[in-house]
């Protein structure tokens, strides 16, 4: 028999009593998803009905059963007697007080059943986050690795950052995830040479990993922080420009926006978190004044508040914003409460205020009476196709139309011994009509009130002749 040229998932769910069945089915299909971006092929899921989510290997005796079918397992929690504890196996285990004892009245419900194993697995993805001794009886069970959706989340931002901002971003929730799966090796009683004279016991391996751990994400929380301050200066200068900033769902076609308002190559890819660099750019053709345009990292649900929090940074992007543009996939029946998912994690950086627009993209892939309806539900909203030309223009009227709406026209007075200020007010405003005359030029702007205040007291300071 062949090797496969990639490795084989089963994916596993449970579904607790007030978590509806479409919703269990929309989040393994989103996870599914996640895991072929990893590079898994998924064979097959197994699903179960629990009071909750806490026992100590997730699933019934039933259903592990059913997993190790799928992996080759034992499907049984083979408990290590005899093995010594040190106090951080303790610790760990006291972290773990929250985990539900098996019980016999507990019901084994199915939700599927699933298809005779085709194919063996080489891995398992849980879809709910893990402790560290779940995952341990998950994998005696199964006999293969285990991951949870956290665990398959940071592992493709691992993949896919590109920026020193992203890496160290990502490093740092990966080591906030690590840190409590460690184990120790070998024989846990095994410690290092004691202090000074080497008298006393000293730390083990697994404390001192843990150690290595908190010492190597302070490092990595104060480079970022250094980085974060270089990224506020340029803010500081972008102060008075007008910027937009694109926000929604992983997928929904931000970036696929973004390269066909600006021109640029900007990385378009049919992938979860393709980008997770903010990338800016001004709209193309320049408009005046002009107007930049900013990606920012796709949102998902269940996304880990520790990639949540260090990514803030990055997320300020959109919370300094002169507007945000809402860009869903209209074609997904989900998108409604992936909208409400990007809005609560706006809400966790402080964009809650920011005004905004929605964008209903891929309009290309809905028929006339689901265009109308949508039409209907979201009066306000702009439908659009990447593909379209048209589309394009109108959303780009749409937008200087809301900046315009806070600008002011007015009558500069321009006499000829200040000519440099003129190329600044072709750079930041729009130019509406210009006449010479023997003195100087006359010139119609449409321009913020900040910028008007600002060519105004340039002017004033012109030596008269």
């Amino acid at each position: 028999m062949s090797k496969p040229s990639q490795s084989n998932a089963v994916l596993v769910a449970i579904r607790t009593p007030r978590v509806p069945a479409e919703e269990v089915d929309s989040s393994l299909q989103e996870l599914t998803r996640l895991v072929k971006t990893l590079g898994y092929h998924v064979v097959g899921r197994v699903t179960q009905k629990r009071s909750s989510d806490r026992y100590a290997a997730v699933l019934g005796e039933g259903k592990l059963a059913e997993l190790a079918r799928w992996t080759g397992g034992s499907g049984k929690i083979e408990s290590a007697f005899g093995r010594p504890k040190n106090k951080a196996s303790a610790k760990d285990e006291a972290d773990d007080s929250d985990i539900e004892e098996e019980s016999d009245e507990e019901a084994d419900d199915i939700i599927e059943v699933a298809p005779a194993p085709q194919e063996r697995a080489q891995i398992v993805i849980v879809d709910c986050d893990l402790s560290p001794s779940q995952l341990k009886n998950l994998e005696r069970a199964a006999g293969v690795p285990v991951l949870d959706r956290t665990g398959v989340i940071i592992e493709i931002f691992s993949r896919h950052a590109r920026t020193r901002a992203a890496r160290l971003q990502v490093e740092i929730a990966r080591l906030n995830y690590l840190a409590p799966r460690l184990r120790e090796t070998g024989s846990g009683s095994e410690r290092q040479g004691g202090g000074v004279g080497g008298k006393g016991a000293g730390e083990t391996s697994l404390e001192l990993d843990k150690r290595r751990i908190r010492d190597r994400t302070k490092e990595l929380r104060e480079e970022l922080a250094a980085i974060g301050d270089e990224h506020q200066t340029r803010r500081a200068r972008r102060e008075h420009e007008l910027t937009v900033a694109l926000v929604g769902y992983t997928n929904a076609g931000k970036s696929s926006l973004m390269r066909a308002m600006t021109g640029s190559e900007v990385l378009v890819a049919d992938k979860l978190f393709a980008t997770l660099d903010t990338t800016i750019r001004p709209l193309y053709p320049e408009t005046r004044p002009k107007v930049l345009l900013s990606d920012t990292v796709g949102f998902i649900k269940k996304l880990p508040h520790d990639l949540v929090a260090s990514f803030k940074s990055t997320l300020d992007e959109a919370a300094s914003a002169s507007l945000l543009l809402f860009v869903v996939d209209a074609s997904d029946p989900s998108f409604r409460s992936q909208l409400d998912v990007t809005r609560k994690v706006l809400g966790e950086v402080g964009a809650t205020d920011v005004p905004s627009l929605l964008v209903l993209n891929k309009r290309d892939r809905l028929g006339p009476e689901e265009l109308a309806a949508l039409k209907a539900e979201y009066p306000d909203a702009v439908l659009l196709s990447t593909r379209s030309k048209d589309d394009l223009q109108a959303l780009r009227e749409r937008i200087m139309g809301y900046f315009e709406s806070d600008m002011l026209d007015e009558d500069l007075r321009i006499p000829f011994t200040a000519q440099s200020v003129v190329a600044e007010i072709r750079a930041k405003m729009r130019v509406l009509s210009e006449a010479y005359d023997a003195e100087g030029l006359t010139i119609r702007v449409r321009s913020t009130p900040e910028n008007l205040a600002a060519i105004k007291q340039k002017l004033a300071r012109v030596p008269k002749r």
